[in-house]
């Protein structure tokens, strides 16, 4: 058989493996962030029977989902982490306790067209909190907390959680009678930003027949600025006129309320009636989040209160609200702006360690006792050249070379080499352990992400 040529399919990551350091760190303060707020790991199946995973989906889901045979069976690659939820919380109802929180970090698989920066395959890192009958409010307005929490550990500041309630919209639109065209018009309006209000008019009056009254108050109404002093939006004159659009407010009431209790600073907040977020999914608050310095990236996080999740599977009503990080373009992005802190360590051992005598048990035994005080050893036992060796622990950047030759061995003693600063020192075994414990430790000061 012919050599293939290796190739990576247009739209999958591979990360070398410094890079990819990088990845499992930001993994490691993910998991950590919301291990913090009590919520469980998951993991389900990347395959699934395609009836399951296509229950709420069809139209433009069933076009981009990777759908193959096996047998009889019928199997797709699953295109998100909350329809398996979905699935998975309905099928083991009676073994949950509620409210059932958990998180997960997976690769999900979508047939699209790849671009820069969009991939076929690749992370997502959610979070979602499901109630058993009702779930309260205050879920919602701890999720700006999570968010800011999450985003401060990466090391990011320029940040703004911005926040909406789909019930205002609903509401408002209703109100002006325009129930049928709510889709349309969220859709126009969430482009706000990108055309300005008068395009946005044009294509109000001219593509969706709107009056030119109402897309006058519309523009007026998602213009409205939130007083986060008061507790209110200048919108007295809607309020009693539709039972949803109050609902809605009272909502937004409560979560702004609660940001300070969380510790959600102002400057990472803002209210912003032009959100929508998934025109049927989402039922009540919606969160989108943009960095400030970057906007061309979009929202790197996103997400809603939906008021039942498991309809497709099970007809016990499963209240929810959960957040998304499409974590492999958030890297990709930031790899590209130059915001990946290069300093931090990416090697894969903290020491690499030169046997320097045929018997190789005394540096076997150290090998042992540093990894039992938690750092990271590698033998280099291959017949190469002492230059090579070294070249090696370069190439991979590993901090520390330890030297075990005859004199050592006799004295007791522990030669060791920081790989960055050149300095070397001559010590006992456990005074050599603590002075790479300190420089692990100096080295790993700073954030992944760095602005």
């Amino acid at each position: 058989m012919p050599k293939q040529t290796p190739r990576t399919l247009s739209g999958f990551m591979e990360l070398l493996p410094a890079p990819q350091q990088q990845m499992e760190r930001i993994q490691k303060i993910l998991r950590e962030t919301y291990s913090l707020y009590g919520f469980t790991p998951l993991d389900t199946p990347a395959i699934e029977a395609s009836e399951v995973l296509l229950a709420k989906g069809g139209g433009e889901t069933e076009k981009q989902i990777y759908r193959f045979q096996k047998g009889d069976a019928d199997l797709s690659l699953r295109f998100d982490l909350t329809v398996p939820l979905a699935k998975y919380v309905a099928l083991h109802y009676n073994d949950l306790t509620f409210p059932f929180r958990r998180y997960q970090i997976g690769k999900v698989y979508r047939g699209e067209r790849a671009q820069r920066g969009r991939f076929r395959e690749f992370y997502q890192a959610d979070i979602d909190i499901i109630g058993d009958g009702k779930l309260s409010i205050l879920n919602e307005a701890e999720i700006p907390a999570i968010i800011y929490k999450t985003f401060s550990a990466l090391g990011l500041k320029r940040f703004c959680i911005r926040v909406n309630n789909r019930k205002i919209l609903n509401g408002f639109y209703a109100m002006l009678g325009l129930s049928q065209q709510a889709g349309d018009i969220m859709r126009t309006v969430d482009k706000l930003d990108k055309i300005g209000p008068e395009k946005v008019r044009g294509i109000l009056q001219d593509e969706l027949s709107i009056s030119p009254e109402n897309a006058g108050e519309i523009l007026s109404f998602i213009a409205a600025k939130y007083d986060l002093d008061a507790l209110d939006l200048p919108l007295s004159q809607y309020r009693g006129r539709n039972e949803l659009l109050d609902q809605g407010l009272q909502e937004l009431d409560t979560v702004v309320k609660h940001l300070a209790d969380f510790g959600v600073p102002r400057e990472n907040f803002a209210v912003d009636l032009t959100i929508a977020r998934g025109l049927d999914y989402y039922t009540g608050t919606v969160y989108e989040t943009t960095l400030l310095d970057h906007p061309e990236i979009g929202s790197v996080c996103s997400g809603g209160r939906y008021d039942n999740l498991a309809e497709y599977y099970t007809d016990k009503q499963l209240p929810g609200v959960g957040i998304s990080i499409g974590l492999t373009r958030l890297f990709y992005v930031l790899g590209e702006q130059g915001l990946l802190n290069p300093d931090l360590p990416t090697a894969p051992a903290d020491v690499l360690i030169l046997p320097m005598t045929e018997d190789l048990s005394p540096a076997i035994a150290f090998a042992t006792e540093l990894r039992e005080n938690g750092i990271r050893a590698q033998l280099h036992c291959e017949a190469k050249k002492f230059k090579q060796k070294i070249s090696y622990a370069d190439k991979l950047k590993i901090p520390y070379a330890v030297f075990l030759g005859e004199d050592e061995i006799k004295e007791g003693l522990v030669t060791c080499k920081d790989m960055t600063t050149g300095e070397q020192t001559k010590l006992d075994p456990k005074a050599t352990i603590y002075r790479i414990k300190a420089g692990l430790d100096a080295r790993n000061q700073g954030s992944v992400i760095r602005e």
